[in-house]
């Protein structure tokens, strides 16, 4: 399962009982679901950049927590009711970069045996194919490749 983060920006007058409630509500739903909250952290009160509007005014202050959850790929879908909850200003589920798996050395071990290396890379954000008849060839340019004297000139329109 994936590693995500849920950060939660609740209204600065709402007290800890109904923060702890909604927590308590997400993190059962995130268990019921074979899910696993690994660690919590409350920011307390911040200032916000910039207002946020809500049907009973605009908030420059907020309760900012953090919840490091396991959780399957269609939790995002999942978690959309928050978008009712009065108590929130804001709410976002973002997922860890390359934890597709734990992090422990078998896994790893296991996971670089039976993924290709270009397919690794790919999931970093990069593409990088090795081919074995471009193994030998260096990356710079040869002395047949272009000749750097002659430029090609086009007309401007």
């Amino acid at each position: 399962m994936p590693l995500y983060d849920c950060v939660l920006l609740f209204k600065p007058h709402v007290k800890k009982e109904p923060i702890m409630d909604l927590v308590a509500r997400i993190g059962k739903h995130i268990c019921s679901r074979n899910g696993v909250i690994t660690e919590m952290k409350s920011f307390g009160t911040i200032h916000l950049g910039y207002g946020i509007k809500k049907l009973d005014g605009r908030f420059y202050k907020g309760q900012l927590m953090q919840m490091t959850m396991m959780a399957t790929p269609n939790m995002n879908k999942e978690l959309h009711y928050l978008n009712k909850e009065d108590r929130l200003l804001r709410w976002l589920l973002t997922k860890h970069r390359d934890t597709d798996c734990l992090q422990d050395a078998d896994c790893r071990l296991e996971y670089s045996r039976t993924v290709p290396k270009a397919e690794r890379n790919s999931r970093r954000g990069l593409i990088h194919y090795v081919h074995e008849n471009d193994a030998d060839k260096d990356d710079y340019d040869t002395e047949d490749d272009h000749d750097t004297d002659q430029v090609e000139s086009r007309p401007l329109r």
